[in-house]
């Protein structure tokens, strides 16, 4: 199976980059403090947008955006089926279209960031809250799930987003020959028959 280059690429960027998030979040962020527009970490202000989105960390220990809390573990093996079956979806499609690929490394990325959570911490990370309609609060590896999802649907839609099916060609069918009789034997007159007629 040979892998797509834009879903490794992809994969590791927003892997990487949800790790990285998130070990900052626990470093700089105290455990369930809002912060105040005047409040600074570093020279970075944490509230990009107060009251509407704003920073919020929180250790879930059940599945996305906060589900089922201390159901978390059973989210483990589902993440490593759903990693493995994007990664070989992916190596059996063509290089084109890419939308699928892009789509399928963001839910693998997604996957493995909170799988790594959870196998690591036992419980996953989220920082990021839409304070203005109370959304729970989710992580960059829960936007990847949702995001690539999305993509996946409109892939379904778009004319040529999807590898269609190679039809085969039926075999082409013969008429069948229709069956002959078997010619009958010529009947060679008798000497008698010959002596009347003369």
């Amino acid at each position: 199976m040979k892998f797509n280059r834009l879903f490794l690429a992809i994969f590791g960027f927003t892997l990487i980059l949800d790790q990285l998030v998130k070990g900052w979040a626990r470093a700089a962020l105290n455990n369930g403090d809002f912060f105040a527009n005047t409040e600074v970490i570093g020279n970075l202000s944490p509230l990009p947008w107060p009251g509407v989105f704003e920073l919020k960390l929180i250790y879930n220990r059940g599945v996305a955006f906060g589900l089922l809390d201390g159901k978390g573990y059973l989210m483990a093996p589902v993440g490593i089926l759903i990693a493995g079956f994007c990664l070989w979806y992916s190596g059996k499609m063509p290089a084109r279209p890419r939308l699928p690929h892009v789509a399928l490394s963001l839910v693998a990325s997604g996957a493995v960031g909170n799988l790594i959570d959870r196998v690591w911490k036992q419980k996953v990370t989220d920082m990021f809250w839409f304070r203005a309609i109370d959304f729970p609060v989710f992580n960059i590896a829960d936007a990847c799930i949702s995001v690539g999802v999305v993509l996946l649907f409109i892939a379904g839609f778009l004319p040529g987003a999807l590898p269609a099916e190679t039809p085969t060609e039926p075999e082409p069918q013969t008429d069948p020959q229709p069956e002959t009789a078997p010619e009958a034997p010529e009947v060679q007159p008798s000497p008698e028959t010959q002596r009347e007629e003369s």
